[in-house]
């Protein structure tokens, strides 16, 4: 089974992804902050992290980048699910091997999930 988790700290939007995700067959947790997802991915090993830029503890793209840096975290698919525009998304994301790029508001969760299905060739 695909295992996805997501980084979010807003629950609300959290659990909503969570219930699309579930809905088509996915395994789904979720961590409320990158401090929280880091350990949640660690031992979870996911094929894909849906991560939130802006949040407390620790940012999604400190979390990515030290994600990055473990063996077991080079290769997960993720896709950054934010409020926050490419352009004013931190630029070392880049560098960060991300597979997508999605402003919230600009997508439903079913647009999500398909994106999410075509990445993980699913």
């Amino acid at each position: 089974m695909m295992k996805i988790a997501i980084v979010e700290d807003d629950l609300a939007i959290a659990q909503m992804y969570r219930l699309k995700f579930e809905s088509e067959g996915y395994k789904v947790d979720i961590a409320e902050n990158g401090k929280l997802g880091l350990m949640l991915c660690e031992d979870m090993r996911p094929h894909m992290v849906l991560l939130d830029l802006m949040m407390p503890e620790m940012n999604g793209d400190e979390m990515l980048e030290k994600m990055r840096k473990t063996d077991w975290g080079k290769e997960v698919k993720v896709i950054i699910l934010t409020n926050v525009s490419e352009q004013e998304a931190p630029e070392r994301l880049k560098e960060l091997n991300i597979d997508g790029f999605i402003v919230k508001a600009e997508m439903t969760p079913k647009e999500v999930a398909e994106l999410v299905k075509q990445k993980l060739g699913s």
